[in-house]
């Protein structure tokens, strides 16, 4: 397979290649790249809907321009790792995206997962990002709806943003909790149709489906937290 970055021409064919609604491994397989290359440059750059060959292009030299001018203001020797920490903090963003992260949210995240403290300021963001103040604020008011983050002061009164041990925790038994109005709106209906009509009774199936799997992920999460906090 060929190596070296993406060219304007490959970002052409794979915008073409969306517009014909092909996979990402049938256009990776046309330009004979990676799966997971074409994966990636879709998913940082609009995603399948929002993609723009030309705009990506751009988009990937000026990030290439500010690595290089950032590498540039570092003393020292560069670090020989730097490269994979960076391929490796795309990778994560890529599927956090995939996993239905916006793309400042999926960024953020990445910040806070890979950095040692588990927490960052706001102005931490903005300088590892390179992005607006408000752009960080809006990405941590989703990353805070979905409860993926949590806010605290530290001795200096600055606000920092934290994601800690019960991250997946507190955000899975959140998720679980996001069914319960739709089981009692079903259960509404079910009330409202009758017992004997075939529209309530697919509804009420929905109601003890949801109903189950709510229970059964709190409970495998109640006993994933406590076998985890043993364990340490």
């Amino acid at each position: 397979m060929p190596g070296g970055r993406l060219t304007q021409q490959d970002r052409h064919r794979i915008a073409a290649g969306l517009a014909e609604s092909l996979a990402y491994a049938e256009i990776a397989r046309r330009l004979d790249r990676p799966t997971s290359t074409v994966t990636r440059e879709v998913m940082r750059n609009g995603g399948p809907t929002g993609y723009r060959a030309d705009l990506a292009h751009r988009a990937t030299e000026h990030r290439a321009r500010r690595r290089t001018t950032a590498a540039t203001r570092r003393e020292g020797p560069p670090d020989p790792d730097d490269a994979a920490m960076t391929a490796y903090a795309e990778t994560l963003t890529t599927v956090l995206m995939a996993s239905g992260l916006p793309t400042m949210a999926a960024r953020v995240l990445t910040c806070l997962f890979t950095t040692d403290a588990s927490s960052l300021t706001a102005a931490d963001l903005t300088r590892r990002l390179q992005v607006s103040p408000a752009s960080i604020s809006k990405a941590i008011a989703f990353l805070e709806g979905q409860s993926l983050v949590r806010r605290e002061r530290d001795d200096r009164r600055r606000e920092r943003y934290v994601v800690d041990d019960d991250l997946f925790y507190q955000a899975t038994v959140a998720s679980a909790r996001a069914n319960d109005q739709l089981v009692a709106v079903a259960r509404q209906g079910v009330a409202l149709l009758g017992p004997d009509s075939p529209a309530a009774a697919r509804l009420e199936n929905i109601a003890r489906f949801l109903d189950f799997i709510s229970e059964s992920i709190t409970r495998a999460a109640e006993q994933a937290r406590e076998i985890l906090r043993t364990a340490r």
